[in-house]
């Protein structure tokens, strides 16, 4: 009689290594390139990414879950962490400046774009398998087929770039926020009461569905062994992405974003292929204009999404669970392609993605968050009913009828 012994990953000493290499080289590049602020917002970066990695925070599965099981540990969690958000944020963006300099939040106009774009990014989410946050943690951890949904990720996103100047001409409110608009207290109260509105509702169904809450899963590490190899509980990472928002506010003087930077690679791209990309309507625009004409490493997105990707390389190779694997079903791999241009082109069309429009919007007090939310969860609805089709793990059996 033989007893089984749980397998624990084996930890490898060369991702994690090569992370810290790509990193240290990538500071020194732009140190002298850029300056001390850009390194600091490439540290930022690979922070969010082992965050996100460790926490395994996707705003993707935790929708689903909740969608499909009624299970709301994901999104208690993105409510506590938009709790933190707004109660740094909020302060900072009435006063204008935050440590002595200006800055700005991520407040866009609430119309008609945002909503189709919004939706179908919902959809994208469910057939791409990621979020914009959970396509670059996941990319970094070694998830190939994630490098498919990023590539037509980032084609979807130039391709809108081309188009949303018709788009933006829909009926529209203005860009508003509650912190501008009510004031810093009844907008904090007003966000407040909703985070804990949606929180109890997610415990409300739950149980409901279950009787019990779901109990947090035990990890074998404790401490700083923990910290440094995972996984994290979800309060952590909360608590982590909130912070290190605010961090990307301080130094970036606008909130953590993550797409601009795919439709921006796109441009470049395209642009070295001999199309003119800069006579298209938004390339116009003098901040997009800038970007296109500057260099990558000039551009915070730019970084600090690389950063994000090296950071979750970094946890995956001290989680011991960096193994990249080529074997993609067809269908899979189907969906990965339709779900990457849904990402790419709603994300634009809506100003931004779970970070920069659903994350950042919230913390913002822009009315464009709070619409986000609410037409992305209505795709995420439609995109977890079509994904058995292209997932065959979750196909659910023929039941059999007694007609």
């Amino acid at each position: 009689m033989s007893l089984s012994v749980p397998t624990v990953p084996e930890r490898r000493l060369g991702a994690p290594l090569f992370a810290l290499a790509l990193l240290l080289i990538g500071a020194l590049f732009l140190n002298a390139n850029v300056g001390s602020n850009q390194v600091l917002l490439l540290i930022v970066g690979a922070a969010l990414g082992l965050t996100l990695y460790h926490a395994a925070f996707g705003f993707t599965s935790a929708w689903r879950v909740f969608i499909n099981e009624r299970r709301g540990a994901g999104l208690r969690a993105q409510m506590v962490m938009l709790t933190l958000a707004v109660l740094l944020f909020f302060p900072a963006l009435d006063a204008g400046t935050l440590f002595g300099q200006p800055v700005k939040g991520l407040v866009a106009p609430a119309g008609v774009s945002v909503v189709f774009g919004a939706f179908i990014f919902g959809i994208g989410m469910q057939m791409g398998g990621g979020c914009a946050s959970g396509t670059l943690f996941t990319v970094g951890g070694g998830n190939a087929r994630m490098l498919v949904t990023l590539l037509f990720f980032i084609i979807g996103s130039v391709t809108a770039t081309h188009h949303v100047d018709w788009w933006f001409s829909l009926p529209s409110f203005p860009a508003t926020s509650i912190v501008q608009t009510f004031g810093l207290m009844p907008a904090l109260l007003v966000s407040l009461v909703v985070f804990a509105l949606i929180a109890w509702l997610t415990v409300v169904l739950e149980r409901r569905r279950h009787g019990l809450l779901e109990t947090a899963p035990h990890s074998e590490h404790q401490g700083l062994r923990r910290f440094l190899r995972g996984p994290w509980p979800l309060l952590w990472g909360a608590v982590a992405l909130a912070l290190l928002n605010y961090l990307t506010l301080a130094l970036a003087g606008r909130p953590w974003g993550i797409t601009s930077a795919f439709a921006l690679w796109g441009a470049k791209t395209l642009g070295g292929l001999g199309v003119d990309v800069g006579s298209w309507a938004f390339w116009q625009v003098p901040a997009n204009a800038k970007a296109l004409a500057s260099p990558l490493w000039e551009d915070v997105t730019t970084v600090m999404d690389i950063g994000i990707v090296l950071g979750a390389l970094l946890a995956a190779g001290l989680a011991g669970r960096f193994a990249p694997n080529l074997n993609i079903p067809t269908r899979s791999l189907v969906a990965a392609v339709i779900g990457g241009l849904l990402l790419g082109y709603g994300s634009r069309l809506a100003y931004g993605c779970n970070i920069g429009a659903y994350f950042s919007g919230i913390a913002s007090g822009s009315v464009h968050g709070w619409l986000w939310l609410i037409a992305a969860y209505a795709g995420n609805v439609i995109g977890v009913r079509i994904r058995p089709f292209f997932f065959e793990g979750e196909r659910r059996p023929a039941t059999l009828s007694g007609c």
